[in-house]
């Protein structure tokens, strides 16, 4: 049955719940006691029950999430050497992958949110770097100093509860950025138009890889290797999904066995074609991952000031002098005695950046549908943040911050759900984050066996994390709905009791915020900005968006589950009374039902 678009109906519906579509937070608790909160509900309680509950579902999302992390972390690894001249490279990366999320399995208050490199944090990196070389300042020590500076204003953040503010985020918000990392997961593997990378790029006659190996003449291919590169990607992402499959199937001999085939899927499916492509093809050369030799700091020097980096910078010289030293060297900022107090001014660019990229991702995480029981704990997390990063900065590593994608990718193999897709239960653990990032750490051992997988078979798990990931964002759902007959539209609340034509203006509305943010992050130039880009979706759903809708629309479209149930309940009360009274005026045959519709609706116009 199509939404009853009348004016009565509208006038009705934005008064059946107060409230509704509108946005509120609950009053702060400044001066430490939402930290302390923080902490006795989320790590005070339920320590213990997530560091015991150990069994299968453990073991294969501990597998996948280390595939699913150490595969990003070389990636950005060799960009960091790329952008900073190797002061921070691929070691960097893995050190502080290893070390941080360890620290946080342990002590974070909200396990199931993944941290990780990011492409912000690595921008605003690049500009401090370039900052730097502009300034005559050495970078280790200005980024040491910018990164207790950020320490401090996340410190103050988190002690008068201002992460409150994250919540002003609406579905609207979360599905924007959300649909936006997933979109660069999917470009990134497919072949993006911002970047180098992908699977369709090594169709491309000019691709690096293509380069680095013309020196092999007639015995090497473009074609084939190009063909092989698509034939894994394409082929690991198929098999995943085909495994994974096996949990609703029929197949296999009882249910343990079909739930162990689908909790494997990623690890078996990565283990399959790395095999067809190492040993099926011996003869054609396959892109590997870029991988460190030995464990030692990236940036070798060319004499023993290390202001020079060797080979680039010293070409004569056969061997290094040595590596830079582990920790930044504070005092040595070229004479400029003021570059301290310099460094606050980035450092509240950073401490954005780790508010938003956190914040958002929490928010996304922890929403009430996803059904995650241990609670919160935004204060405490944002603190141990910036104490993990002022370590990272101390020591010459990379910032990390919460990762979406990844933390999409580890609660969906965490939880159980029914066959609509809807969260039953989420098994909550700390273990699956200790042992995917003690593994990280572990790989400085084994880096032989890492570099035999092809770096196609990790693209094509990256395009099954993206693509798996879009079902669950409603934005995603909603611009399909362009393409479907109204009648073949999802049954939702907001397809119930919305018209097709206020759906896709919402829609549409959303789009405009999305290509807003999509534009600047993959513009260079101004690319540093996206954090604020991301920002303004917020006061655009709070004081735009209510110009264009009613409440009860908003309701329907951007509110949390019990927030929409509890207008379709008001709506179908407020039905049943309608029906009610009709029929009992129908008993009583002395109304006049078509006076007394007509009254009605003159009392609506005179309402409105």
């Amino acid at each position: 049955m199509a939404p009853d678009t009348s004016r009565k109906n509208i006038l009705d519906n934005e008064n059946l719940v107060e409230n509704a579509g509108r946005v509120f937070i609950e009053p702060g608790k400044p001066w430490g006691r939402g930290l302390v909160q923080d902490f006795k509900s989320t790590v005070g309680t339920h320590w213990w029950s997530e560091m015991t509950n150990f069994n299968q579902k453990t073991v294969a999302v501990s597998a996948l999430m280390f595939i699913t992390v150490i595969a990003p972390t070389l990636t950005f690894g060799a960009v960091y050497g790329r952008n900073t001249e190797n002061h921070i490279g691929a070691v960097e990366t893995i050190l502080s992958t290893c070390w941080v999320g360890v620290f946080m399995s342990f002590f974070s208050g909200m396990p199931t949110v993944v941290i990780g490199s990011t492409g912000p944090v690595l921008i605003m990196s690049t500009v401090i770097y370039e900052m730097t070389k502009n300034m005559d300042i050495p970078f280790l020590p200005f980024y040491a100093w910018v990164s207790i500076w950020t320490f401090g204003y996340t410190t103050i953040t988190a002690f008068f509860d201002l992460t409150r503010y994250v919540r002003f985020a609406t579905r609207f918000t979360d599905d924007i950025f959300a649909l936006l990392i997933v979109s660069i997961f999917i470009l990134n593997a497919i072949g993006s138009p911002f970047g180098a990378g992908g699977l369709l790029r090594y169709l491309d006659p000019d691709n690096e890889f293509h380069d680095e190996n013309a020196f092999l003449g007639d015995d090497y291919s473009k074609h084939e290797t190009a063909l092989l590169a698509i034939i894994l990607g394409l082929g690991t992402t198929s098999t995943i999904f085909f495994l994974r499959g096996f949990k609703t199937s029929g197949f296999c001999c009882n249910q343990d066995v079909r739930n162990s085939v689908h909790d494997f899927a990623v690890t078996l499916s990565v283990v399959i074609w790395a095999i067809i492509g190492r040993v099926g093809f011996p003869d054609i050369e396959i892109p590997g991952l870029n991988v460190p030799d030995k464990f030692e700091p990236t940036y070798a020097c060319c004499d023993s000031s290390c202001s020079t980096f060797w080979p680039d910078q010293c070409e004569d010289q056969s061997e290094p002098w040595g590596t830079r030293p582990w920790f930044a060297e504070m005092g040595n900022l070229n004479g400029k005695s003021y570059a301290p107090f310099l460094a606050a001014g980035p450092a509240v660019l950073s401490f954005i950046l780790f508010y938003l990229d956190n914040g958002i991702t929490w928010h996304l995480i922890y929403d009430p549908a996803n059904g995650l029981q241990h609670g919160e704990s935004y204060n405490w997390d944002l603190f141990l943040n910036g104490l993990s990063n002022m370590i990272n900065g101390l020591l010459g590593l990379p910032w990390l911050v919460a990762t979406t994608v990844p933390c999409i990718v580890h609660l969906n193999n965490l939880a159980e759900k029914d066959k609509d897709g809807k969260v039953i239960t989420v098994q909550e653990t700390r273990l699956t984050y200790f042992f995917s990032h003690m593994l990280v750490g572990l790989s400085l051992l084994f880096l032989n066996a890492i570099k035999q997988i092809p770096l196609p078979v990790l693209l094509g798990v990256f395009l099954f994390m993206g693509l798996s990931s879009m079902p669950g964002i409603q934005f995603w759902q909603r611009f399909l709905m362009f393409f479907m007959q109204p009648s073949k539209f999802p049954e939702k609340p907001f397809t119930k009791y919305i018209s097709p034509m206020r759906i896709h203006m919402y829609t549409v509305f959303q789009i405009v915020f999305f290509l807003g943010v999509f534009f600047v992050q993959n513009t260079p130039s101004i690319a540093i900005v996206f954090p604020f880009m991301t920002l303004l979706c917020i006061p655009a759903r709070l004081f735009l968006a209510p110009r264009f809708f009613y409440r009860w629309e908003l309701c329907l479209l951007d509110g949390y589950e019990e927030e929409v149930e509890e207008w379709v309940q008001a709506k179908e009360r407020a039905e049943r009374d309608d029906i009610s009274e009709v029929l009992a005026m129908e008993e009583g045959g002395d109304v006049d039902l078509g006076d007394n519709d007509k009254e009605n609706e003159d009392k609506a116009e005179v309402d409105a």
